[in-house]
C-alpha cells in the first residue's frame, strides 16, 4: 500500500495522541484505585485484597495497548494495515475493558473515512467483539465504520454476511439508541443490495425489526429503515414475507410523511411489491384503495423522484381494468399530461408508462381527451425522438386510441409524421421499431392511412420496410414490418412502389413461407394474394420458387383437411354407438 497524505498522517498523530491520553486516564484510574484501597483499614489482609481487585488491564492487553502506539508511531508513513497493527486490534476488540474497546473502534471509524483500498477479510474478526460491545459508543462508532466501509466498496456485501456480522448487526436494530440504530438499518440497507444477502436477511428474521424502526420517531432512522426495506423489496420471496408481515399498511401509512426520503423509499417498495399482481387485492384493501389516493395525491409532488415513483407505482397497479376506471374517475388524466412537459426526465418517462396503461381498454376517452393525449404526445415525441422508453408506450398509446372515430385526428397529428420518421431513422434500435412497426401497422388498416402515405409520397418509407421485413434475425420487427407492407398493398399506388424492390420482397416472402410459425405463413400469403393483383408481381412470382412453395403448402394443407376429415367422422361415428 502506498504511503499516507499528509492529512491522513496528521490525523494519525492525532489518534495516538487520544489513544495516549485515554491510557494515561486509565493508569491514573488505576493509581487512584489503589491509593483508597491503602487507606482501608482492612488493607493488612493483602492476599484477600489481590484476590478481590484484580488489575483494570491484563499483561497483555497493557502490551497490546503498548506495541499498537509503538505501531502506529513507527508506521504512520507505511501500511496502516499491517500484521501487528491487526494483533493490538484483536487483543483491543476481544478486551473486557470498555476504554480499549473504545481505541479499537476508533482506529476502525478512522480507517474506514480514509482507507482508500479494500479491507482485508481478516480485519472483520475483531468487528464481532466489537458489534456486539456492552459499551454504547464502541457499538456506534463501529457499526458506523462498517457502513462507511460497505459504502465506500472497501467491504465485499457477501464477505460481510458469510463471516457471521449479519446478526450482531440485526441485534443492534433492537438497540435503545437512535444513533445504533440508524447505523444498523444503514448497514442492512447496504446488505441487501445483494440478492443473496437478502435472503439471508430474511432468514435471519432482520423484517421485524425493520418494520418496527420504521416507525420511528427519528428521520434518520425512519430513512435508512425504510431504504432497507426498498432493497429488500428487489427479491420476489422476501417480498412474499413482508406482506406476510404486515409491511403494506405501514409503508401506505409512510406516503403521508413529511419527509421526501421517506415518501420515496415507501412509494418505490409499494411499487416493487406491486409488480406481482398477486399482491394488489391486499394492496388495494386498505382502507377502501386509500393507496390509489395517496399516490395520485404524491404525483404532484416538487421532489420530482417521489412524483416518478407514484406514477409508476400507480401504473403497476392498474394492469387490472377496474383500477384504470376507477383513476379516470379520479380525473387524473389531464394532470398527468403535464407531467409529458416535466423538465425532469425520469417523471417524463413515468407518466408516459402511466399514461399508455390508463389509455388501455376498457378506459374510454372522449374525442376532447383524445386531441388534448396526442398534442402532448406529440409535443414528447418530437423532443425525445430516440428515447426508447418515449417511443414504446407512445407508440402503444396511440395504438390503443385506434378507433374509427379517432383516425382522422390521429393522421392529422404530429403524431403520425413522427411515428413514420422513427421508422427511418437509423438510430433507433429493433425493439422500439416493433412497436412503431405495430402502431403504424394497425394504422394502415383504414384507408385514411393508406391514402395519407400515398400524399406524401413515403419512397424512402417503403424501402425501409422492405429491409426490416428482411432482418429475419429480429423476428418479431421483421414480422410487424411486413405486416405494414401487407396491409399498404391495398393500394395499387404503393404496390407499384414494392416493384423497384421486388427482389427483397420476394427474398422475404420465400423466408415467410417456410417458417414454422403458422402467422408467419399466413402472412406471407395473404400478402401474395394482394401482390399477384399487380401484372408485374404476378409474373415475377410464377417465375419464382414461391409458386412450388406455395403448391407444396397446398399440398400439405389438403392432406391436413383429409386426416382432419376421417378424425372426425370417426369421432362423430363413436358419439353415434355410444
Amino acid at each position: 500500500m502506498g504511503r499516507l497524505c499528509d492529512k491522513c498522517i496528521q490525523l494519525m498523530h492525532d489518534f495516538v495522541s487520544f489513544v495516549k491520553r485515554l491510557s494515561t486516564r486509565i493508569v491514573e484510574k488505576i493509581q487512584e484505585c489503589v491509593v483508597r484501597l491503602n487507606e482501608c483499614c482492612f488493607m493488612s489482609r493483602k492476599t484477600r485484597v489481590r484476590q478481590l481487585y484484580e488489575p483494570v488491564l491484563q499483561k497483555h492487553e497493557r502490551q497490546a495497548a503498548q506495541d499498537f502506539l509503538d505501531h502506529m508511531e513507527a508506521g504512520l508513513q507505511s501500511s496502516p494495515l499491517g500484521k501487528e497493527t491487526l494483533d493490538a486490534l484483536k487483543i483491543l476488540a476481544f478486551s473486557e475493558n470498555a476504554d480499549l474497546q473504545h481505541s479499537a473502534a476508533l482506529y476502525y471509524l478512522h480507517m474506514s473515512q480514509h482507507l482508500n483500498a479494500p479491507l482485508p477479510a481478516e480485519y472483520l474478526g475483531p468487528y464481532q467483539a466489537l458489534l456486539q460491545s456492552s459499551d454504547l459508543e464502541v457499538q456506534q462508532m463501529s457499526s458506523l465504520s462498517l457502513v462507511n466501509f460497505l459504502l465506500e466498496g472497501n467491504l465485499n456485501k457477501e464477505l460481510v454476511v458469510h463471516v457471521g456480522l449479519l446478526e450482531p448487526v440485526l441485534e443492534l436494530l433492537e438497540s435503545g439508541d437512535s444513533a445504533v440504530q440508524c447505523n444498523s438499518c444503514a448497514c442492512v440497507m447496504t446488505l441487501a443490495m445483494s440478492e443473496s444477502n437478502r435472503e439471508a436477511i430474511g432468514v435471519a428474521g432482520g423484517i421485524l425489526p425493520l418494520l418496527t424502526l420504521a416507525k420511528s420517531y427519528d428521520p434518520r432512522v425512519q430513512q435508512n429503515a425504510v431504504g432497507a426495506i426498498l432493497n429488500l423489496t428487489r427479491s420476489e420471496r422476501i417480498k412474499s414475507i413482508l406482506c406476510r408481515k404486515g409491511a403494506l399498511p405501514v409503508l401506505t401509512l409512510l406516503l403521508q410523511s413529511d419527509d421526501a426520503e421517506i415518501q420515496y423509499y415507501s412509494c418505490a417498495s409499494l411499487g416493487n411489491i406491486a409488480a406481482n399482481p398477486d399482491h394488489h387485492q391486499a394492496m388495494l384493501a386498505i382502507g377502501d384503495g386509500f393507496i390509489l389516493s395517496m399516490l395520485v395525491s404524491l404525483m404532484s409532488s416538487s421532489v420530482q423522484k417521489v412524483s416518478s415513483q407514484a406514477c409508476l407505482c400507480l401504473n403497476n397497479l392498474a394492469s387490472t381494468g377496474e383500477v384504470r376506471t376507477h383513476l379516470l374517475s379520479m380525473d387524473i388524466m389531464p394532470f398527468l399530461l403535464t407531467l409529458l412537459n416535466s423538465s425532469n426526465k425520469d417523471v417524463r418517462q413515468a407518466s408516459i408508462t402511466l399514461l399508455c396503461t390508463l389509455s388501455h381498454p376498457p378506459g374510454s376517452v372522449e374525442a376532447a381527451l383524445c386531441e388534448e393525449m396526442l398534442r402532448h404526445l406529440a409535443a414528447l415525441m418530437q423532443t425525445e425522438r430516440t428515447n426508447p422508453v418515449v417511443l414504446i408506450h407512445a407508440s402503444c398509446t396511440i395504438q390503443n386510441l385506434i378507433r374509427e372515430e379517432n383516425m382522422e385526428m390521429i393522421i392529422h397529428s404530429p403524431c403520425f409524421e413522427e411515428l413514420l420518421l422513427a421508422l427511418v431513422n437509423p438510430c433507433i434500435e429493433e425493439e422500439e421499431l416493433q412497436y412503431v412497426a405495430a402502431c403504424v401497422g394497425e394504422l394502415a388498416k383504414h384507408d385514411i392511412t393508406r391514402v395519407q402515405v400515398i400524399r406524401r409520397k413515403e419512397k424512402a418509407l417503403i424501402k425501409r420496410l422492405v429491409q426490416l421485413a428482411g432482418q429475419l434475425e429480429h423476428r418479431e420487427l421483421s414480422f410487424q414490418a411486413a405486416s405494414v407492407i401487407k396491409e399498404l398493398s391495398y393500394s395499387v399506388k404503393i404496390v407499384s412502389e414494392l416493384n423497384f424492390h421486388m427482389k427483397e420482397v420476394q427474398s422475404y416472402l420465400m423466408s415467410f413461407l417456410i417458417d414454422q410459425e403458422m402467422r408467419f405463413q399466413h402472412l406471407g400469403i395473404a400478402t401474395l394474394c394482394l401482390l399477384k393483383e399487380d401484372p408485374d408481381f404476378s409474373l415475377a412470382i410464377g417465375q419464382s420458387c414461391l409458386k412450388e412453395q406455395l403448391e407444396q403448402i397446398r399440398q400439405q394443407t389438403e392432406e391436413t383437411q383429409a386426416l382432419l376429415r376421417v378424425v372426425i367422422s370417426q369421432t362423430d361415428n363413436m358419439n353415434l354407438n355410444e
